[in-house]
């Protein structure tokens, strides 16, 4: 592929700008970084279509250009369940005046509407889709979330109870009859018999219809609504085939009270919703516990500023009331609201959930810092830039994208309805009108037809699918895994590429003391003196204090002491009984006098502007600590460095296991990160890893894994924000639950308990479900199989094709509770 993309195109991997930026290949494509350059000269040729050539593809798919006036309006939206569902809204939202865009996930549940403001508002918006008869909100409507599922909860039970009302009406009364005197004596039998034949029995009859009536309108409401969507977009589906069987029997009774008959089937219409309402319920309910595991991981949400008025003084703003030129106070502990320019200050700042890296940077006047990165040590002003946008929300926009880029993958069991439907509907057509020509009378041909339609009602079908999969969410959530999308268990066949995330994946995401040359006097006396530091490094350096000496002091991290220059929050007494009779912080260390000794602890040119000494031997640890991508800390004591501390962050347990167990199933594995080339210098030395690639930023891992996806099925996994977009973009996202919130939204896996040993779990649990569901949909069709042709031959009646179909839906049932990992 060779693309030579003018300068104003940005990078020719991921389209960033490539401004200032003076790395490009030898075809003279031009690149943001050299991570992306390397990924494109090693995955360049997978694809050869140039930028131009996939937006005139976007457009032939029907991807509409949104005009820049225009604001995206995203919607929480309850009902939408499949991807028939996804169009229906899509093509609804397109109808309304001043929308110029919609896309929509089931998998998320959310639908996201670019619009003109002026011309439509957002409550307008929600009024068009809860019109179609789904419920739309703002995703932040807590209150509408709890009404939703109070709902469905409500639903539920109304079916319960209005259908143990019909079926023991039923049991008590219309059943024997059908059974002779095998229930009651004789005398009995005929009083019964003799009364549902009398007029006294069409009130009977109304009353259980009225109660038939409430069950399908409400119980059933979201799958008549799934059946009038499949019918609407002419995709037939699970719902529409489950309607068909509910509704003939309805209609069937409803019909016979009319005419005076006692063929009454509504038992059937109640069983048939009830059994798959339930059935979903299930499915439901054991995914949202699923979801409330993950209190535990970090929302990186970023709602205010802290601006700077003329005068000197603060006022706290909206993150969205922002202007480019506006100033920004950000302190330590706190993040930066929107991208921009350092203007005063110097400070430590940890960009690592935007960008991967993983080591701090420092910041001074003039540096560009990125909203969503955390200010770890200090305090800086921040002149907002030129989109008052952040980074972050970048990020989440490109999540979005990619998760609504295509459809979600329909169940299996909706595939097989687009055939079987039809058919099913063409048997009981050409059944009823044989029957006809062969002399039946028209009550019992359409009786035959209607047998035919209710044992052909996929209740097991319609169970198989979901009650696997709720078992293979059960099943991992027992292991402390958490599944957000049931379609993995159809995406996860075979994997053939896995991709890691360096940073918070295969290590643990924490700087720690990996290795030290100092006497314990001396690595004890930095120790107490970086207690009094903010810095993530000072922070690990602290931690390596003895215990028995009182442990690492209380970092200053989270207070509002000012960057270098300005007095430490902690005072110039120092904090009682630590032996600091002095400190200062500086941007690439501190130094202070401890127990009568004069230290510091930093980088080395803090050392050399000091007129230190560093000796040659402490200078060659400190550049071998450079070169395995960690940093080396110098220590020096009264003008001369004695040593040094590498700190880093470390390998997780048991990584080179799990990368081993990957490479040996013949899976390619990747490790992508945004670390630069030193850091994952390990990982292209370890046999079971084939490729590495480094200094990449989120965009670019995005469209690595985009790349990746085209010479197979492609599996991320990560921890963090950066990540996001590339989890995302995958065919199957894995996210280690100490990672981000936005990681574990845009994935569709997460590892709460973060030991990369579950991922094996996870392939293993999702082979288990897709045989556990392959075996459900077997026998829901040779029952089908068996029964239909039963039916159609005249040897069932509704009744037992009800009981037939409800043995078949019990058996899957069983099926599906017994624990997945037994098969």
């Amino acid at each position: 592929m060779t693309a030579n993309h003018p300068p104003d195109t940005g990078c020719t991997l991921c389209e960033l700008p490539v401004e200032g930026s003076d790395v490009s290949d030898a075809e003279g494509n031009r690149f943001c970084c050299v991570g992306c350059r390397d990924v494109y000269d090693a995955l360049g040729d997978v694809e050869d279509v140039a930028p131009e050539d996939v937006r005139r593809q976007r457009a032939d798919d029907g991807v509409r250009e949104v005009p820049d006036d225009h604001e995206s309006t995203y919607l929480e939206v309850d009902g939408m369940h499949c991807a028939t569902c996804e169009a229906f809204i899509e093509s609804a939202a397109l109808r309304t005046e001043g929308v110029s865009n919609a896309d929509s996930s089931y998998v998320t549940d959310t639908v996201r509407i670019d619009h003109d403001p002026d011309a439509v508002s957002q409550a307008e918006l929600q009024e068009a889709i809860s019109g179609l008869g789904y419920s739309a909100y703002d995703r932040e409507d807590a209150f509408m979330r709890r009404k939703a599922d109070n709902w469905m909860m409500g639903r539920i039970i109304v079916g319960v109870l209005m259908g143990m009302m019909v079926m023991l009406q039923y049991l008590l009364i219309i059943y024997p009859t059908y059974f002779g005197g095998l229930f009651y004596d004789q005398r009995t039998y005929e009083f019964l018999s003799q009364a549902l034949a009398s007029d006294l029995a069409t009130p009977f009859y109304l009353m259980i219809g009225a109660l038939t009536t409430i069950v399908l309108g409400v119980t059933g409401k979201p799958i008549l609504q799934g059946a009038y969507v499949a019918a609407k977009t002419r995709s037939p589906n699970m719902d529409l085939l489950v309607t068909i069987a509910a509704v003939s029997a309805y209609l069937y009774s409803t019909l016979s009270i009319a005419v005076g008959g006692d063929h009454i089937y509504y038992d059937v219409t109640v069983a048939i919703i009830v059994i798959v309402s339930v059935g979903n319920y299930y499915e439901s309910t054991i995914k949202d516990k699923a979801t409330e595991r993950l209190s535990d991981l970090t929302a990186v949400q970023i709602d205010e500023a802290r601006r700077v008025r003329a005068d000197g003084s603060h006022e706290e703003v909206a993150v969205g009331d922002l202007e480019p030129d506006d100033r920004l106070l950000v302190r330590a502990g706190e993040r930066i609201p929107v991208d921009g320019e350092v203007v005063d200050g110097e400070v430590a700042v940890d960009e690592a959930v935007v960008t991967g890296e993983s080591l701090p940077v420092g910041k001074t006047a003039g540096d560009q810092v990125v909203g969503g990165s955390l200010v770890t040590d200090g305090a800086v002003t921040v002149r907002v830039g030129e989109d008052a946008t952040s980074s972050l929300d970048r990020v989440t926009e490109l999540v979005w994208d990619l998760q609504s880029s295509s459809h979600g993958i329909q169940k299996l069991a909706d595939k097989l309805a687009t055939i079987f439907v039809p058919l099913v509907l063409v048997l009981s057509v050409v059944v009823t009108t044989i029957y006809l020509l062969t002399g039946a009378g028209v009550a019992d041909a359409l009786l035959v037809g209607l047998t035919v339609l209710i044992v052909s009602c996929p209740c097991a079908l319609g169970l198989a699918t979901p009650l696997a999969v709720a078992a293979g969410i059960r099943d991992a959530l027992e292991r402390s895994i958490v599944v957000f999308d049931d379609t993995v268990f159809e995406r996860i066949r075979d994997a053939d590429t896995v991709v890691f995330d360096k940073t918070g994946t295969l290590t643990t995401g924490e700087m720690t003391v990996v290795e030290t040359d100092l006497e314990d006097e001396l690595l004890e006396k930095a120790a107490r003196l970086e207690g009094r530091s903010a810095h993530p490094i000072g922070r690990a350096i602290a931690a390596e204090r003895p215990v028995a000496d009182g442990g690492a002091l209380e970092s200053a991290a989270g207070s509002d002491r000012p960057g270098s220059g300005d007095e430490d929050a902690l005072g110039t007494e120092g904090t009682p009984d630590d032996g600091i009779d002095s400190f200062e912080s500086h941007r690439n260390g501190v130094s202070g006098v401890v127990d009568g000794d004069e230290i510091v602890v930093g980088h080395p040119d803090l050392l050399r502007d000091r007129g230190w000494t560093v000796p040659d031997n402490v200078a060659r640890r400190i550049e071998e600590g450079r070169e395995t991508g960690r940093v080396p800390v110098a220590v020096g004591r009264d003008g001369v460095a004695e040593g040094v501390i590498v700190v880093g962050d470390d390998l997780r347990e048991g990584w080179a296991e799990t990368l081993s167990a990957i490479a040996a199933t013949d899976t390619e594995v990747v490790v992508l990160t945004g670390d630069d080339a030193r850091a994952a210098r390990r990982f292209r030395e370890e046999p079971s890893v084939d490729r590495v690639f480094a200094g990449v930023p989120p965009e670019g891992k995005a469209e690595t894994v985009e790349r990746l996806k085209r010479t197979g099925r492609t599996v991320m996994i990560g921890d963090g924000t950066n990540d996001a977009p590339a989890l995302a973009a995958a065919d199957l996202g894995i996210a280690l639950g100490g990672g981000t919130a936005m990681a574990a939204d845009a994935a569709d896996v997460a590892l709460v308990d973060d030991d990369l040993g579950s991922v094996d779990t996870v392939f293993e649990l999702a082979r288990a479900t897709d045989r556990r569901v392959k075996g459900n949909i077997g026998w829901a069709f040779c029952y089908n199989g068996i029964a239909i042709p039963l039916a159609v031959t005249g040897l069932l009646n509704p009744l037992f094709a009800a009981v037939a179909m409800g043995a078949s839906s019990l058996l899957v049932v069983t099926n599906s509770s017994r624990s997945l990992l037994e098969d």
